[in-house]
């Protein structure tokens, strides 16, 4: 998908940029009309395929990382707040789960947003240097040299550009929740809403998505748009608004009036009027591409894949008992010698018993014989005595 998200980017900012040869003679040939538009001609004039791929390393560096910092503020504030409930293993309530999430993402926004400035401008780079020859940008920058760049023109405080944006944008999950259980409301009976089928699974999940990024796409075109500007939002809010100002004006008025222009929703609102509302839109043609495929295949293979991962749970703990670990070899040969020293106890237990059995049986037999060796000694001296006495 990063081929269609560098289209996206350049189709919303690329009504910034004027083009030498549409201030010459009117045509604008540069200018993207729309994505097939787009894709032939960065094919064409950029080298072809590579340069769809402009800023991917520092887009794969920001990806991992964002998930990462999500998923470690997610567990962290979710924990806290079960920890506080009286069932501490009981699960959080829908509304809970998406507050939690909207921090989670703002924590993680917050580390990954000045890469993502250097990834924006990498994808926009080659554009901006055909469109104007006087600008310094150029797609053989580095991302070290774009964030020298970047700290010259704006200073520290640009490496968060569209920070504001990105905190709106953290609402996009929960819209995209929300609008999918709805659409199972609507579209799925109640006995099939636990298992749709793969079919109503990626209608549904792809359809949320696109309604959810139709609605939050202004914000993010404006985020785009404050990442590739050279000024910082003030010195841009401050130039859209006219030259002069009414008499009777204080400083202290006009830097109130600056700084509330400073907002997201005031650039929005500046595009809108600069370029109609059409121009909040721009792009948003891809964007329902890339999140109508990208989201309806995750919900699709979602299942699929907690299956797998679970046989693979379940093969690990095979594994792990065929082939026991260093103390649990120790803790079964210590058991193996306790059940050796019991069946010894009982061999040697079992021996003294049959010895025992055995002299009783010779004692008794040695009795036996001594009694009727007695016996027939005194029947042999009564037969004696008798023959005397005749």
């Amino acid at each position: 998908m990063y081929p269609l998200d560098l289209v996206i980017t350049r189709l919303q900012v690329q009504a910034q940029f004027k083009s030498d040869s549409a201030e010459d003679d009117g045509g604008g040939d540069e200018d993207y009309k729309d994505i097939l538009d787009a894709v032939r001609k960065i094919y064409a004039k950029e080298g072809g395929l590579p340069a769809f791929y402009s800023g991917i390393a520092q887009d794969l560096v920001k990806s991992v990382a964002d998930s990462f910092l999500f998923f470690l503020a997610y567990n962290f504030v979710k924990s806290s707040r079960q920890a506080k409930k009286a069932d501490a293993k009981k699960a959080l309530p829908a509304f809970e789960e998406i507050a939690v999430g909207m921090v989670a993402g703002a924590f993680s926004k917050f580390w990954t947003t000045p890469v993502q400035n250097i990834v924006t401008r990498k994808q926009t780079a080659s554009m901006v240097a055909a469109r104007d020859r006087s600008a310094s940008v150029s797609a053989e920058l580095g991302a070290r040299d774009i964030a020298l760049q970047i700290r010259d023109e704006k200073g520290l405080r640009g490496f968060w550009s569209g920070y504001s944006a990105a905190l709106i944008l953290t609402l996009n999950p929960a819209l995209t929740f929300l609008l999918h259980e709805s659409l199972l409301r609507v579209l799925v009976p109640r006995a099939k809403r636990a298992d749709p089928g793969p079919r109503l699974t990626f209608l549904v999940a792809a359809l949320s998505k696109v309604v959810a990024s139709s609605i939050t796409y202004p914000v993010s075109l404006a985020k785009t748009r404050a990442q590739v500007s050279s000024t910082s939002p003030t010195d841009t809010a401050a130039e859209a608004e006219p030259l002069q100002e009414k008499e009777g004006n204080t400083a202290a008025t006009k830097q109130t009036k600056r700084a509330g222009r400073a907002t997201i929703f005031s650039s929005i609102l500046e595009i809108a009027r600069r370029e109609g509302v059409a121009g909040l839109y721009q792009g948003l043609g891809g964007e329902m591409l890339k999140g109508f495929f990208s989201h309806g295949l995750t919900m699709l293979m979602k299942e699929r894949i907690h299956v797998v991962v679970i046989q693979l749970y379940y093969l690990i703990l095979k594994a792990l008992k065929r082939y026991p670990s260093p103390q649990e070899l120790a803790a079964q040969a210590q058991e193996e010698m306790k059940e050796a020293v019991e069946v010894g106890r009982e061999l040697v237990g079992s021996a003294s018993e049959k010895l025992q059995d055995a002299m009783e049986k010779t004692s008794t037999q040695v009795g036996d014989v001594y009694g009727k060796s007695k016996e027939r000694a005194a029947e042999l001296v009564r037969r004696e005595g008798g023959k005397q006495e005749n």
